[in-house]
Parts: structure tokens; sequence; C-alpha cells
């Protein structure tokens, strides 16, 4: 049993910005905000996402792009959008196909300097269902995973390791090379021999090719840089960010495809659920008349 384990990817990803004290944070996919809510104070923090939807508290300086991660990067210098700093941490979440996956790390590569990190969401999958690159339930890690694979046969110079962190673990890529164009100049022919590739190349020693190390605080800290970034007292940071305020709810009458996901399976099958089915206008998109 591991001496000091985290026991959920989140608490990890806390326990990550309180030990690196990141002078800028990237986030790409942030969906609520609760994981962009972890950023510390002080720390420049980005989110990308098409369609944030906050309910978290995030500090009042976070910068929230509302657009996919390719349209980020082909619209805006992210060098610029971090006030000309490089990017320290990052965390990759979005959506969970190989290539975007990659396409994301490409990007985020290209700010980074000798001691940055960026991390991945959901690279210990459950089984072939959920690993699908087609949803099929709601738990679904898409095929994320193919991208730890890849960057170990073309990126032998990176220090690659996944913590092995319910529900779906959490990969720890270092030694980055703002320089490289190596998955860049190959990434066609990468894409072809990845996105086919059967969950079945896990079937044997899967934790050995994912790179597996146990949740441990004590052997996860030596993965990441040896000093933080910034000299500022992490207990102080922690109580500032405490007193952050939730968003207010709106009031208004949400479309159906803005509600959480249990929200939107309770109301399908509730009494009103065939008649929401049997309006001829998307319900995401009817406004009620004026009375």
């Amino acid at each position: 049993m591991p001496a000091d384990p985290s026991g959920k990817y989140m608490k990890l990803l806390d326990r990550i910005h309180c030990h690196v004290l990141p002078r800028t944070y990237v986030e790409v996919g942030i969906g609520t905000g609760k994981s962009l809510g972890l950023a510390l104070p002080g720390t420049i923090a980005v989110g990308i996402d098409p369609e944030p939807n906050i309910r978290f508290a995030i500090d009042k300086s976070a910068q929230v792009f509302s657009e996919g991660s390719d349209d980020f990067f082909e619209r805006h210098d992210l060098r610029q959008v971090l006030r000309g700093n490089d990017l320290d941490l990052a965390f990759v979440d979005g959506m969970h196909l190989f290539e975007y996956a990659l396409r994301d790390f490409l990007h985020l590569e290209r700010f980074c300097h000798a001691e940055s990190t960026i991390l991945f969401h959901d690279c210990k999958p459950f089984d072939a269902e959920t690993s699908a690159r087609v949803q099929v339930q709601n738990r679904w890690t898409g095929d994320v995973w193919k991208v730890l694979l890849c960057l170990k046969e073309y990126r032998p110079d990176l220090r690659i390791a996944t913590v092995d962190v319910p529900p779906t673990g959490l990969a720890i890529v270092r030694g980055l090379d703002n320089s490289s164009t190596v998955l860049a100049d190959q990434y066609d022919e990468i894409c072809a021999r990845y996105i086919d590739m059967s969950y079945s190349v896990l079937d044997e020693d899967k934790d050995g090719k994912l790179n597996l190390v146990p949740d441990d605080w004590n052997l996860v800290r030596e993965l990441l840089p040896s000093r933080p970034f910034r000299a500022d007292d992490p207990a102080r940071l922690i109580e500032q960010r405490a007193r952050r305020r939730r968003p207010k709810e709106k009031r208004d009458r949400q479309p159906l495809s803005t509600l959480p996901r249990r929200a939107r399976r309770r109301l399908a099958v509730s009494p009103v659920g065939p008649a929401l089915r049997a309006v001829r206008h998307p319900v995401s998109t009817f406004k009620p008349p004026p009375r």
C-alpha cells in the first residue's frame, strides 16, 4: 500500500500545484472549472474549453477562452496570453481522442522550458469499451492512453510516468524541448499508425507500457521539479484560495443541453420526457413567446 496516497486525481493535481507553485498554468478542457480552481493566487491561469460551464470558484484573474484548443492556438500567441512568460505547468483534459491530445501536447510544448511539466488525465483506461473512440457510456476515457505510447516511441528524450491514481490515472511528462519538431514533422504518419491501434496492445504488460507508478506522494514528487517556481508560502496561498467565491447561479431557465448530465438523464425518464422529445424545435434553442 502506498505510504502517502492522494486517493483521487483531483487531490493529486492540487498537491502538484502546491508543490510546484507554477507562475503560469494552462488547462485544456476545463468543464465546470473545478480543476482550474486549484490554481493558486498569483498563478497566471488560462483555461481553454469550447463550452465552459463554470460552477466552481476560480481566481478573478483567470482567463477563460470559450473555444476549442486548435482554434485557440491558431488565434492566440500563448506567450502573450501568459504576459510574456513561458509555461510552467499544463493539464490536458480536453477531447478524449488521441489526435486531439497529441495536438494539445504539440501546441503546449512550444511554450515550455526545461523544467516545465505537462499532465494528461485518463491515461490508464479501464477496458476496451470505455477507451473506444466512440463514447457509448457515461464513463469514457477515450484513447488518450495512446499518446503515452506515441511519445515513448517518437520522443525517447521525454521522461514519462503515469500515476496510478483513481479513477483513470494522471500522466506526468517532463524533459520537454520547445525546439523539437519530431512529432509535428511526422504527425500524419503518427496518426495513421495510432488512431486505429487496438486496445489489445495493452493486454500484455499494460503497466509497463503506460509507465505506471504507485499513487504515493513520496514517489510522485520526485518526478516533479525539485524547487517551486515561486517563493510564496503555500499555506498562505491555500488560505487565500479558500476565500474565493463561487460564481452566482444563473436564475434564467437553462437550455436542456447546458444542464448537468445527471439532470438531463433524470429529466429524460421523467413524465415530461416524452413531451420534450415530441417538441418540433430543439429544446436547446426554443424560446418561450413573450407574455
